[in-house]
């Protein structure tokens, strides 16, 4: 069964005019729906109101000038040699002395004791902690110096130009001992006096009592002692000392 056919009203009836109206008026729209915003940022763009704080120079500034205050601190332990211990590096260290001491060195000019005796040996270290011994086997000159001393201070020097001029006799070793150390008092730390004037000879940093210039009878600054190569003691003698007449003593000594 269809359904009913619906009956266009008549032409000129108000329903026809009706109709017409309704037909003549525009549609309307539907309003536009709005996207929502991105919720994410674009890679390396910063949103408003938001900077690195690496982007301000002032930081940048102040960074670099913790970095070089540091270095700058760094560099001044370093070049005074530190503390007395700092980490392998010491103005003191431990040595091991096998023998008897020697008799303290008269001061008076009177004959000294210690010749013709067998002086110890000595298990030390330099600064940097590597191993130097005082024992037999080669002639060998100690030289003893406390970095405060004047007279040690003068001395140096002279040992260095003597050793420059290979005035130094055949064969002998010399060794300093680094003794007295006292960071309150001159010329302090000994690394770096003995650096400084170019010492050519192996060091042994003495213990902070100063053990082995006891067991070596010093008795004032700056000491030596001369050992043949057996270890017997040949010749000791303190105070400053001309090179010339230090290469003849030497000689001397070791000839009788």
């Amino acid at each position: 069964m269809s359904s009913p056919t619906a009956i266009p009203p008549r032409p000129g009836s108000p329903e026809a005019k009706q109709h017409q109206k309704q037909q003549q008026q525009p549609k309307k729209q539907q309003p536009k729906q709005q996207q929502p915003a991105p919720q994410f940022k674009k890679r390396g763009a910063h949103q408003g109101g938001e900077r690195s704080a690496f982007a301000n120079p002032w930081v940048i500034g102040g960074v670099i000038a913790v970095i070089v205050l540091i270095a700058g601190i760094i560099s001044i332990v370093s070049s005074t040699g530190g503390a007395d211990d700092d980490g392998d590096f010491s103005q003191t260290r431990p040595a091991a002395i096998t023998g008897s001491a020697l008799p303290s060195f008269p001061d008076d000019g009177s004959a000294d004791p210690a010749l013709g005796l067998i002086a110890p040996t000595v298990a030390g270290a330099n600064f940097e902690g590597i191993d130097v011994a005082i024992d037999r086997g080669a002639p060998t000159l100690l030289v003893f110096l406390a970095h405060w001393c004047p007279h040690c201070q003068a001395e140096v020097p002279q040992l260095v130009a003597w050793n420059s001029a290979s005035e130094v006799p055949a064969g002998v070793r010399v060794v300093g001992v680094s003794t007295a150390v006292d960071e309150r008092r001159d010329n302090y730390p000994p690394s770096d006096w003995l650096a400084r004037e170019g010492f050519p000879w192996p060091v042994v940093a003495d213990t902070e009592p100063g053990d082995v210039a006891a067991a070596f009878g010093l008795s004032s600054y700056p000491f030596f002692v001369l050992l043949d190569a057996d270890g017997t003691v040949a010749w000791r003698g303190s105070g400053e000392l001309p090179t010339d007449e230090l290469t003849t003593t030497i000689d001397e000594a070791l000839a009788a």
